[in-house]
């Protein structure tokens, strides 16, 4: 059964993209812990983060490392946290956070109230003007 996030490549279900290429996608999670929470995928399914070939690996990495230098340009904030937790989903992916204390990084803490998908737009919006 593919993930939600192999529906999101597939186009099933709608995502604020932010960047995309052929191997991999960066869009808004839409349950953030931080306005700009970003998700950054392979667009392969694989489950476990540790499984991807390491070309793949690195190649994510960098894409994600690009990615959150576009975010900190468009969101107020001291820095980009990255974490990896694999629990949620079933789909390797990194979280691209906007940190301005640690509690930020608090994944049961979510951004309330959650924003619209109008909000999120214009979020996704904000930051595919910095990756240009």
């Amino acid at each position: 059964m593919p993930s939600i996030f192999s529906r999101i490549v597939a186009g099933e279900i709608p995502a604020h993209k932010i960047a995309e290429t052929d191997a991999f996608l960066a869009f808004l999670d839409v349950m953030p812990t931080t306005t700009g929470h970003t998700l950054v995928i392979p667009k392969q399914e694989v489950d476990y983060i540790f499984d991807l070939d390491d070309a793949t690996y690195t190649d994510l990495m960098l894409f994600a490392k690009r990615v959150a230098s576009a975010v900190e340009k468009a969101i107020p904030c001291q820095r980009i946290g990255v974490a990896v937790v694999g629990l949620e989903v079933p789909h390797a992916h990194v979280h691209l956070i906007p940190l301005n204390s640690m509690a930020d990084m608090d994944f049961s803490q979510k951004l309330e109230p959650r924003p619209t998908a109008e909000e999120l737009a214009a979020t996704a919006e904000k930051i595919r003007e910095q990756l240009l």
